[in-house]
């Protein structure tokens, strides 16, 4: 037994197919889900719906199979958590982390210009032909869609779809968005043996795939899913979305509000000016994963993001409210405030104390990655070498794509270096807080602006800028290097790591894709325009009319951003060393970095309730109470997400459907 864990458990080429397979379909689907019917997102967030839907299934399958059969068990627990792995990386690609705003991204300054915008003169004389269709012809039918579309079955629409206009645009940024994930999979390898091994980091997200695979192969699911515990968190959520499911088909029966709008009850004005706009929403697999996660983590969240509506008032009180004409022109999704630019200094911050703490394991893979003559060379050296050179090839590759396309070489290695830091320092709140819906305030452009300032990126450069980041490293509530961490998590005893690695990446290339010719296929068949993509066209919309006044006019953000940007940084820096100089600091600085989020808008609340009876366990009940209650939140997830799977599927045969999660 000491051998075989020793070399390492083997995934079967049968998971790796089934994977693929599964993973192409939630691709496929997803586009018609989210934007046409509307229904609970297939993908989305960092444990995505589809993907736990399918491990259910499968696992009872896999039991049944062994109970009823001796042959060969169908999947292994850890087969089966790999195979969710890969359909939770690419359902972000589906969506949000790039189909959903990708066809706009490159048509907008086209179809959206006009005479009083003045587009036309400024944009299309700098809009590169290969990356950007020519065709106004092509524009039109993708936003109105094809004359008798909705008519025609998926191959005779795809006859008419004029292809011809998105050749060039498809490989160019094809390119770009293959070496994006490239070095995006070679720099999560060089930091995950850090988390994994040196900070032992807690991976909330994958407890209850953990369990699942354990119940898998130690024979004990039945045992697992008939756990008193379990069911009992599972009907709370099964009981709570079957009747407001319900209610939503036939609003003659009752349903309970999750939603509840606290804002109407605080004043506008004085210390509590921060909460007019306050909602607490409840989901309960949310508060499940808020339970899982360690107490320091949850605890922090909710407390920050508190602390940031009580800062809002503190500032009108005292005077020091500054108008939101100070921001100038920024990028970030939902800056609205200068106060919330704290976040840039915060975040560089917290990326150099990550880059401190692995120091010695950065020097160690240095040194291995120039020793060119090693004798009897370990896996993981051989793997850390790769991963260093991999990361050297990736970014050498992308700053040579934006130096074709005409941005300088200063500007070009600036924005990879804040697009990789900011996707990094994501990577950790979601990997380490169990952060399932995240999302940025500001954007690596709104942090190059207030150091360095805009000035620095030519008409051409800028409009590379922001498209690039706005197809790749904004949108991060669906980003791959999440899911990268967690699938390296799960394939950390695997025997055969090359082999994985070069799974995640042809599974992520072939899925873009997938999701791609999905996508076009539904804007050509119904239009943009009568699609659920209103927020794609609007952030993207928006982001044109911010690089405008940056092109012609040069505007500049006001004194009071860099002001607040230190601020952010020196408390991120107080906060950082008193969590790793005094054991009982109670506050974790990813929660800081939370404050601002839209997605704590909505995760608040879970993250309070789920520290609170985490809280009340660990104290009044002991390890023991609290191994026995962690089931039962457990139980929460399961019932949220398997009812939003039912009502998905319903939702794919009717004209709208009932949402279980956020969209």
């Amino acid at each position: 037994m000491a051998e075989k864990r020793k070399r390492g458990t083997i995934i079967r080429p049968r998971a790796f197919l089934l994977g693929f397979v599964l993973a192409v379909l939630i691709c496929a689907l997803t586009p018609f889900n989210n934007a046409y019917r509307n229904a609970t997102p297939l993908g989305g967030g960092y444990f995505p719906l589809a993907p736990f839907y399918v491990l259910f299934w499968l696992t009872l399958i896999t039991a049944l199979s062994g109970k009823f059969f001796k042959a060969e068990k169908l999947l292994t627990g850890t087969e089966l958590i790999f195979t969710w792995g890969l359909m939770v990386l690419v359902s972000g690609i589906a969506y949000t982390g790039f189909a959903r705003t990708f066809f706009i991204n490159l048509t907008a300054p086209f179809y959206f210009s006009s005479v009083e915008n003045q587009w036309a003169q400024v944009f299309e004389p700098l809009l590169p032909r290969d990356l950007f269709p020519r065709s106004p012809a092509a524009i039109e039918l993708l936003y109105n869609g094809i004359t008798g579309g909705r008519d025609m079955g998926w191959l005779e629409l795809a006859a008419k779809v004029p292809w011809h206009a998105w050749i060039l645009p498809f490989l160019s940024w094809g390119f770009f968005i293959c070496i994006a994930y490239f070095l995006i999979l070679c720099l999560i390898h060089m930091v995950s043996r850090q988390a994994m091994e040196n900070e032992r980091m807690n991976f909330p997200l994958l407890i209850l795939p953990r369990m699942i695979q354990k119940a898998v192969d130690n024979q004990s699911v039945s045992g697992f899913f008939t756990n008193p515990y379990l069911i009992l968190g599972m009907s709370l959520p099964v009981c709570l979305h079957l009747l407001n499911g319900l209610h939503f088909y036939f609003p003659s029966f009752p349903q309970i509000n999750t939603l509840v709008l606290a804002g109407p009850y605080f004043p506008r004005q004085g210390i509590f000016a921060g909460f007019v706009k306050l909602k607490l929403y409840f989901y309960p697999a949310f508060i499940g994963f808020a339970f899982l996660a360690s107490k320091q983590v949850s605890f922090s969240f909710w407390f920050f993001f508190i602390l940031g509506a009580f800062l809002t008032g503190i500032l009108s009180i005292a005077g020091l409210s500054f108008p939101a004409s100070e921001l100038g022109t920024t990028f970030g999704p939902t800056l609205a405030l200068p106060e919330e630019t704290q976040m840039i200094g915060a975040f560089i911050v917290f990326a150099l104390f990550l880059a401190w703490l692995a120091r010695f394991h950065f020097k160690e893979m240095v040194k291995n990655a120039f020793d060119f003559n090693p004798q009897n060379p370990h896996p993981e050296q051989v793997g850390d070498k790769i991963a260093f050179w991999g990361t050297a090839f990736g970014f050498t590759a992308l700053t040579v794509w934006f130096l074709f396309h005409g941005v300088g070489l200063a500007q070009s290695v600036l924005l990879i270096f804040f697009f990789i830091l900011f996707t990094m320092v994501a990577t950790r709140v979601v990997c380490q807080g169990g952060v399932t819906y995240f999302t940025l305030n500001v954007a690596p452009l709104d942090a190059i602006n207030t150091i360095f300032g805009l000035r620095i990126f030519s008409g051409l450069g800028m409009v590379l800028a922001g498209v690039s980041q706005k197809v790749m490293f904004v949108d991060l509530r669906e980003s791959v290097a999440p899911s990268i961490l967690h699938l390296l998590r799960i394939t950390r005893r695997v025997r055969g790591q090359g082999a994985v690695a070069c799974s995640i990446f042809l599974v992520m290339g072939i899925c873009l894709m997938v999701s791609a010719m999905a996508m076009i296929l539904l804007c050509y068949k119904y239009g943009i325009r009568e699609l659920q993509l209103d927020w794609a066209t609007r952030t993207t919309v928006s982001m044109y009319n911010n690089i405008f006044p940056l092109i012609e006019h040069g505007v500049e953000q006001g004194n009071s951003i860099r002001i607040f940007t230190v601020a952010g940084a020196l408390v991120m820096a107080v906060l950082v060393i008193c969590y790793h100089r005094f054991y009982w600091w109670p506050l974790h600085p990813i929660g800081y970095l939370m404050v601002y989020s839209s997605a704590m808008r909505i995760l608040w609340v879970s993250f309070f309730l789920g520290w609170l009876f985490n809280t009340l366990c660990m104290r009044y009940g002991g390890i023991s109470f609290f191994r026995r209650m962690r089931l039962f939140f457990v139980g929460l997830i399961m019932g949220d997400f398997l009812m939003g799977g039912t009502w998905a599927m319903i939702g794919m045969f009717t004209e709208t459907g009932y949402q279980v999660l956020p969209n």
